[in-house]
């Protein structure tokens, strides 16, 4: 559904244990899929995990958790857009990292909070600049006019790739990033109205 030259690339951290783990959608909560974006597939084994958490099971879309992140994102995109097709037409989905985290006793882990000191400093390294790459090829070949980065996060990694794209071509003539606040209900400010303080944000981003 991708299309060139978006007005906004928005860019999430990574997969939520009920929204992408599940659908490989960006903040893609089951109900939103299905309803909104019209998607609905069955998740075979061999796409799944080798090994799964007990207590976090890749179900696809028959998973019957809900998503607050991905409720909220798709909910909002359908109130602002009214249908798939005019969404795609405006804007495109992105996450950061692709991968999903959890430590032992099944809690979702943000990029922000992997450990990187010691023997993990490497790896921290590795994904860092993995992710950071994907995104650079995603804003290359997407051209969006802005890149919006859900929380603090993904806005902070969104600008450290501009720069990079910026140093290696020396031009400014690439998108501007912005950051608006992430849909997680841990977030108190989320959860007084995410929809309109998001509006308010971005009015600007869809005015002709």
């Amino acid at each position: 559904m991708a299309r060139a030259a978006p007005r906004v690339l928005f860019v999430g951290m990574n997969p939520g244990p009920f929204g992408m783990a599940q659908t490989g959608i960006p903040f893609g909560e089951v109900a939103a899929v299905k309803d909104f974006l019209g998607i609905d597939a069955r998740v075979a084994r061999i796409t799944a995990p080798t090994h799964m958490h007990a207590k976090r099971p890749v179900l696809g879309f028959a998973c019957q958790r809900s998503e607050v992140s991905g409720a909220r994102v798709w909910s909002w995109a359908r109130e602002r857009f009214g249908t798939r097709a005019k969404f795609f037409q405006h804007a495109f989905m992105w996450n950061w990292c692709p991968l999903a985290f959890m430590s032992a006793s099944s809690a979702n882990l943000t990029p922000d909070k992997l450990p990187r000191g010691g023997r993990n400093a490497k790896m921290a390294r590795e994904l860092s600049a993995a992710c950071d790459e994907a995104l650079a090829a995603a804003i290359t070949a997407l051209q969006p006019a802005h890149v919006v980065g859900f929380g603090a996060f993904a806005a902070k990694r969104a600008q450290l790739v501009m720069n990079g794209m910026r140093a290696a071509v020396e031009t400014d003539a690439l998108p501007n990033v912005l950051q608006v606040l992430h849909p997680s209900p841990a977030s108190p400010a989320a959860n007084r109205g995410w929809a309109p303080q998001i509006d308010r944000a971005l009015a600007h981003l869809w005015a002709r």
